[in-house]
């Protein structure tokens, strides 16, 4: 049974779900280790969707996945989108993802049907009435 999320700004989540993104990136640090839910944060600018895609754009290895990746009006926000397991946090990381200063290392990753949330900074516990 999955009781924590962690909320991202789109599309980071999306390519997370879809088994692209290896690691999320923080400036903290954890010791929480388990299933973890994916939660796509409500704000998205034009321009946080851009820089995803010159990050992608910048790595040779990553290039292909501007292809797949959906407009930004297509990606789902402000919600439970899929679901993960938190193996780890680090301060390296061999995915090209990984931009530190913690990478917090989710293995597993899957797409889940879009359930409305409220967001929360951290690692927050999943609200009444949202079950994976």
């Amino acid at each position: 049974m999955i009781s924590k999320a962690i909320s991202i700004r789109q599309p980071w989540p999306w390519l997370i779900t879809m088994g692209y993104k290896p690691v999320e990136n923080r400036t903290w640090e954890t010791l929480w280790r388990g299933p973890v839910a994916i939660h796509a944060s409500q704000g998205m600018t034009r321009g946080d969707y851009d820089d995803c895609v010159a990050f992608l754009l910048s790595h040779p290895s990553l290039r292909h996945i501007v292809d797949a990746l959906p407009k930004p009006e297509d990606l789902p926000r402000g919600g439970i989108v899929g679901k993960a397991h938190l193996v780890a946090c680090t301060r390296a990381h061999e995915s090209p993802f990984f931009t530190g200063p913690f990478g917090h290392v989710l293995q597993g990753a899957e797409p889940v049907p879009f359930q409305p949330c409220k967001g929360a900074l951290g690692y927050f516990k999943l609200p009444q009435g949202v079950v994976l």
